[in-house]
């Protein structure tokens, strides 16, 4: 593959899933793309690179985007953003939605469903202080590959050792064969969509939280405001967005800010000021205890 199948391929990427590759990850591109490449009985990735800039159908440039996109989750990663849920999100949105008892939770870049799945069974477990609130979990991917594996919620007993405590494990899953399977009421909880976060998602509707966590990485500087902006408008005045622990908005985007104490979690501008922030952490505070 030459240098200009190698800017082709990135250019390709940065423009169907806002990945950005540094110019020196040849190596990342062979190593991903030489099975999609023999899949399709395509000897080597310049005549790769040359079907695809006349691929009709879109079908080999979508096996190329999704092999590039990276998959890597399990369960409960990073394991504060979860307390933070459990702790003061969902207690503050319970405050706040009293009248109308619905929740709603968008999962972004849900991968192969361990994110949204650690949310269900948090959830599930804060069931007594919930009572009869409606709690929908929305969870979208780029990867159709990873969401059909997501949906069907069956995980190997390396990923299930990856985060999961093991009483969430004996309660929540039955083993099948050498596979472990997440319980029906937990995998209902969830719906999975295919989506681009680079295409229009207004159409999902509005979420009191939104769970967009190292996604933006991948994204360059305009991509990763836009992104943000959009989510935005996608957002309750009142709700909030959890991003990865090497994310942030500082320098991005004034739409959000950071909520006072709680690292990684960030709140509408708009709703969001030192003295709100104070308050929004004693009704917390009041409901947790």
């Amino acid at each position: 593959m030459n240098a200009s199948d190698y800017e082709f391929i990135r250019a390709l990427l940065k423009q169907r899933s806002g990945l950005m590759l540094a110019a020196d990850k040849e190596y990342l591109i062979e190593s991903r793309l030489m099975p999609v490449a023999q899949r399709h009985r395509i000897p080597d990735l310049g005549e790769l690179a040359q079907r695809l800039r006349g691929d009709a159908d879109g079908t080999l440039t979508a096996d190329v985007v999704e092999a590039m996109t990276t998959n890597e989750t399990f369960f409960f990663r990073d394991r504060i953003p979860f307390e933070q849920v459990r702790d003061f999100v969902l207690p503050s949105l319970m405050a706040a939605r009293e009248r109308t008892r619905r929740i709603r939770i968008w999962c972004a870049a849900a991968s192969s469903g361990q994110e949204p799945y650690s949310l269900a069974m948090g959830i599930r477990e804060m069931a007594p202080a919930l009572k009869d609130y409606c709690i929908e979990i929305l969870a979208t991917d780029l990867s159709n590959d990873v969401l059909e594996k997501a949906k069907a919620g069956i995980y190997s007993q390396f990923e299930v050792q990856r985060g999961l405590p093991i009483q969430l494990l004996l309660k929540y899953f039955t083993q099948v064969g050498e596979m472990w399977q997440i319980a029906p009421q937990i995998r209902s909880m969830v719906q999975f969509r295919s989506l681009n976060l680079l295409s229009d998602f207004s159409r999902l509707g509005r979420f009191d939280l939104i769970v967009c966590r190292n996604v933006l990485i991948y994204f360059d500087q305009p991509t990763k405001t836009d992104v943000l902006d959009r989510l935005a408008r996608t957002i309750a005045p009142d709700g909030f967005l959890i991003l990865g622990a090497a994310e942030t908005t500082v320098g991005l985007t004034q739409a959000f800010l950071t909520v006072p104490g709680r690292r990684g979690l960030y709140a509408p501008a708009e709703a969001v000021t030192l003295q709100p922030g104070l308050e929004r952490e004693s009704v917390a505070s009041s409901l947790a205890s």
